[in-house]
């Protein structure tokens, strides 16, 4: 008896709330749209070279020295993070980016970013694989953001997919992160 009745209230169920998955397309689905979130100013070391060959290209490390956290999130960037990248030969740049951030009411979020960097010029891939800093103008710089926090008003940071947008300059580099909604 209780199986039939469990069938019954299934198909009541069913009939009241149908799904008609099997006419969707991917047409159908949603658009996905950025929503700015925050931006970093971040200070940075001279790289240091861990070796460069013709084969793998040029793998730095360098340090993040501080810097600060505006728009959604304000705040500060703590030392001790790094940046470890490898250049290949013909200039295009593989990145991760591990850091923290000390927010205005003093909690702290653990940031991840991996991404990419390539040159969209010959000249300036080459200069950029000799480890120089070349116009943002010929530069794609995008990478996706993973958070980490204990705090439970920030626990949005780890709910949503992040993409940064970055430039390169001499002493620092600037992120603007976007919320992909």
């Amino acid at each position: 008896m209780k199986n039939k009745l469990y069938a019954f209230a299934l198909s009541v169920f069913v009939a009241a709330f149908p799904v008609h998955a099997s006419g969707l397309t991917a047409a159908d689905i949603k658009e996905p749209t950025l929503e700015p979130a925050f931006m970093i100013d971040i200070q940075v070391a001279k790289p240091l070279v861990v070796g460069q060959d013709a084969q793998h290209g040029r793998r730095q490390l360098i340090s993040i020295t501080g810097g600060k956290v505006s728009g959604k999130l304000k705040g500060e960037v703590l030392p001790y993070g790094v940046d470890s990248q490898v250049i290949r030969p013909d200039g295009f740049t593989e990145l991760t980016a591990r850091y923290a951030i000390k927010l205005e009411d003093g909690k702290t979020v653990y940031i991840d970013n991996s991404g990419i960097r390539r040159i969209n010029d010959p000249e300036a891939a080459k200069l950029v694989a000799q480890g120089q800093i070349v116009d943002p103008k010929h530069v794609y710089f995008a990478t996706v953001s993973k958070f980490e926090t204990y705090s439970p008003e920030y626990k949005w940071l780890e709910q949503s997919v992040f993409i940064c947008y970055a430039v390169r300059l001499p002493d620092k580099v600037l992120l603007k992160f976007y919320e992909v909604k």
